[in-house]
This record gives structure tokens, C-alpha cells and sequence, in this order.
């Protein structure tokens, strides 16, 4: 009984995680502080760059 457990919870385990990698996650990549700084930063530049143009 108890080897046949243990059998059968590796192949629960080893189904499981197949399962996972088949269906990713819907969450977004996480993007640092820093980078978000960085990205609004950039942002800002071109909002003002079309301002001067205009």
C-alpha cells in the first residue's frame, strides 16, 4: 500500500506540473521600479516634445 502511494503521488506530481506549463498565466510581467521610473520618464519627454511641435 504504501509503495503503491508513493508511486502514485510522483505521477500526481509529475501530472500536475505538465498541466501548469500548459496553461499559462494571464498576469502580467512584472516591471521593476526602477524600469516603471525609466519608462515614465521617457513618457514625459515625448509628451513634451509633441507640445513644442504643435
Amino acid at each position: 500500500m504504501n509503495r503503491r502511494k508513493k508511486i502514485f503521488t510522483k505521477l500526481k506530481k509529475k501530472d500536475k506540473k505538465a498541466k501548469a506549463k500548459l496553461h499559462k498565466s494571464n498576469k502580467p510581467a512584472y516591471v521593476s521600479k526602477a524600469e516603471r521610473a525609466k519608462l515614465e520618464e521617457q513618457e514625459q519627454n515625448e509628451s513634451l516634445l509633441t507640445e513644442k511641435n504643435t
